[in-house]
């Protein structure tokens, strides 16, 4: 047998010099969770992506056609329909749905068409026992069985076909739904390993969705979401953002084909900030100003967060968002396991195709992407969550503040900091299209480790729509 290339090996072996994150979380005041201190990286080669993968109508089009029908897609919440009656009305890659409560708690997906001449049931979300088509008056009640057929003498042929909605496969995990427009293949619980297991400790289903803001981004959809995929861009795009970022510090890790992350510390300097003179103090006051996670969501937040002689950075952020939750939210059996990590870090989760939601204690913000009816736009969503305090009921969740194409993000106050933030992104995202487009070899070109969420994304997509 021949020897083995030693390149190979070698190859996404590299790391940014400096503190890794294992040595971040060998200084945490508590004990972190294995975890997130076990490195799943994998290299998987370093071949470029097509750049047609972005631009060409006929690859959205095998994209709608082999890989969204077969795939689970974050559709809702349940705080978005908390009672019998209550539906939302669901939109993706040229297929609507209706996603509905049942009387008995349940959840049903349902394709919003009616079945007589094809007009959508609904365009907007609300609440009703029936469905009744505004054209001729078709109607099925919220089970989606048919119920009443005008001038029912003239479709005595229906009566013999089964004239319920089709439904798509539903799936529900901490608070989310899912569904799934073909029948087969995994499970929710198999298809999002290993997160069932990894967000035991934060209970997303104890949290309701508190902001909620979409926009329509001139990209495509994975342009988009791979911007989020990956933190080292922090350096150029994000300065503001690098005097408590260890951006390239973040850890990348995969699992299997669908689940991938990067955990993002913060509360410590970049490996591109010059440490010379600057203070653990500097440090916190720069977190409270730009961070979007920080404790200044919530009343009576930290602004005054000093720093002791001796302690980190990290660490008295990390005391004082502690001592925030509990006050905020209650939940005091949370207050000792908690750990700097997940009080403070991006801990970026990506569930294949679409769905982003981040781990930990602190405001969760979860990221959902869906491509438009050409490869230049999509829709991009972020829905942050809150606790709910001790005690409290299920608030139904805020809807979606849908910004006009002229607004940035930062047009909408609720997002804070963030807001800022993504407008920076936005900053590149129509460029990086145009580019893509008159690109001369038609390639991009990835890093071996810090863009290999990205690369896995792209191997997956793959097994669906082939490697063209």
């Amino acid at each position: 047998m021949a020897d083995r290339d030693p390149t190979i090996d070698a190859a996404g072996a590299a790391r940014c010099p400096g503190a890794t994150w294992g040595d971040i979380l060998a200084l945490d005041g508590r004990p972190v969770p294995p975890f997130l201190a076990e490195e799943r990286y994998q290299y998987l080669g370093s071949d470029p992506i097509p750049a047609a993968r972005y631009t060409d109508m006929a690859f959205q089009r095998l994209e709608n056609d082999r890989m969204w029908p077969n795939v689970w897609q974050f559709a809702a919440r349940d705080e978005d329909l908390p009672e019998p009656g209550d539906y939302i009305v669901y939109e993706n890659a040229g297929r609507s749905f209706l996603v509905v409560r049942q009387d008995d708690g349940g959840v049903k997906a349902m394709h919003n068409v009616c079945l007589h001449r094809g007009r959508k049931l609904r365009t907007e979300d609300g609440t009703s026992d029936q469905f009744q088509c505004p054209f001729h008056g078709f109607t099925w009640a919220k089970t989606g069985a048919l119920k009443e057929i005008p001038c029912a003498w003239d479709f005595t042929h229906l009566t013999q076909r089964d004239m319920s909605l089709p439904e798509a496969e539903v799936a529900r995990w901490q608070g989310y739904i899912f569904l799934r427009e073909n029948a087969g293949g995994p499970g929710i619980e198999d298809y999002l390993a290993p997160l069932p297991e990894f967000f035991q400790r934060w209970r997303h289903d104890q949290c309701t969705t508190a902001i909620w803001v979409g926009k329509v981004v001139p990209a495509n959809w994975k342009v988009t979401m791979e911007a989020f995929m990956e933190a080292w861009h922090t350096i150029v795009t994000h300065p503001q953002l690098l005097p408590f970022t260890g951006d390239a510090n973040t850890s990348y890790n995969i699992y299997g084909d669908n689940v991938n992350v990067a955990y993002t510390p913060f509360g410590v300097m970049s490996p591109h900030v010059d440490p010379a003179g600057k203070e653990q103090q500097w440090i916190v006051d720069e977190f409270i100003k730009y961070n979007g996670r920080s404790a200044d969501n919530y009343e009576d937040s930290p602004y005054a967060v000093t720093v002791p002689d001796g302690m980190s950075a990290r660490r008295a952020l990390g005391e004082a968002m502690r001592r925030n939750f509990v006050k905020s939210f209650g939940h005091p059996d949370l207050h000792e396991q908690a750990t700097d990590v997940e009080m403070l870090d991006g801990l970026v989760y990506n569930v294949f195709p679409h769905f982003a939601p981040w781990g930990g204690y602190m405001p969760n913000i979860v990221y959902r992407w869906r491509p438009g009816s050409d490869p230049d736009h999509c829709l991009m969503e972020v829905r942050i969550l809150v606790r709910v305090p001790e005690g409290e009921p299920m608030p139904r969740g805020v809807p979606m503040k849908l910004l006009r194409p002229d607004q940035p993000w930062s047009a909408a106050p609720e997002l804070g900091v963030l807001g800022h933030v993504f407008d920076q992104d936005m900053d590149n995202l129509p460029y990086v299209q145009d580019g893509l487009k008159v690109s001369k070899n038609g390639e991009v070109q990835l890093g071996d480790y810090q863009e290999i969420r990205i690369r896995q994304f792209h191997q997956t997509l793959e097994k669906y729509v082939g490697a063209g």
